[in-house]
Formats: C-alpha cells, structure tokens, sequence
C-alpha cells in the first residue's frame, strides 16, 4: 500500500481569524516543498451570510468552525511536520499530538453537503422563527414589542403582530427595523 494510496480528512486548530491566510500559507508550503502527492484539499467551510447596516445591505462570509480548517492528507511524519510548521498552527484535532486521528467519512460529507447548501444562496445574519418575541427599533412603531408571524428571506422582510390600543395589528417590518428581545 502506497502512502498516496488513501487520503483521510483531518482537522487542523488555527488562531482564530487567521483560518484563510493559514490555509493559503498551507498550499504554499505544500508545493514549496513538493509534497502534493501526500495532500489533497485544504478547506475553510463558510457560508455567506447577508446582513442589513444602516439599510445597505451586506455580503459578508461567516465560518462554520471559527478557528478550524479541513485538510485531505496522508499522515507521516513529513507530512505532520509540514503542517505543524506552518505559522498560526496551533496543531492536530483528535487523537494524540504526534499521531492524530482523522474524521469520519461521514462527519465529512455532512460538512460538504452543508457547504453546497450554503452555495446556493447566502443566509441572513440574524435568524427569526415564527412566534419569536422581537422590539421595533425603528419606524412608526419604534419600541412596541411584538411575535413574528412570517419571515420573508427573500426580501429581508417580517409580518409582526403588535399590540396597538389593546389590540392585535400585524404589520410588515424590515429586518432593520427590528431587533430581537
């Protein structure tokens, strides 16, 4: 059996923040020292997420495992030592600090089933559910608290039952002019 013969998926602890520029400088050293044959993906799981500031609406990424990256790799002591000398490498997920063990196939293609969903279109930021007590922060009915009764991701926009004079009106709110309470 070849080493190149089964490439496992292990989990590599980072500095937080610093998941992208760690993976980057991974693949780097990777062809710098013209190991390819022992290493297959380098993966930071994110989503995109949407949030609104200010009524602009933003894209930004957000991580799945803040802290963490996703490495294919055939483990010897070349290869351990690679990764280990990468900077901002805090070490090996699982297993003993010499002889790490490797996630599941199955914890694996959960984790890429759920990054193939998140492709398909970005998610807000903050969730809301049906029957969620939230506070309108801005608008006409600032500081009136109602319960959420739809959510439209699509539009980034909410049906809300409030209490007017003692009686229930729903009202449709942006995301920005609420907030949860």
């Amino acid at each position: 059996m070849s080493d190149s013969s089964k490439k496992r998926w292990y989990v590599i602890q980072t500095f937080s923040g610093f998941e992208i520029r760690v993976a980057q400088s991974l693949r780097e050293h990777i062809k710098i020292h013209s190991m390819e044959n022992y290493f297959g993906e380098v993966l930071v799981p994110t989503e995109d997420v949407v949030e609104i500031r200010n009524g602009i609406r933003r894209k930004s990424e957000r991580k799945f495992f803040p802290g963490y990256i996703l490495v294919q790799m055939v483990i010897n002591n070349d290869s351990w030592y690679l990764v280990r000398s990468v900077p901002r490498v805090m070490g090996f997920v699982g297993g003993t600090s010499d002889r790490p063990s490797p996630i599941s196939d199955k914890e694996v293609n959960a984790i890429i089933n759920r990054l193939q969903q998140a492709g398909d279109k970005p998610k807000p930021k903050i969730i809301f559910e049906p029957g969620e007590m939230i506070r309108v922060s801005e608008g006409p009915f600032s500081d009136f608290n109602g319960v959420v009764e739809e959510i439209d991701y699509e539009k980034s926009r909410l049906k809300v039952s409030i209490s007017i004079f003692g009686r229930a009106t729903t009202v449709e709110l942006d995301f920005s002019q609420v907030e949860k309470s």
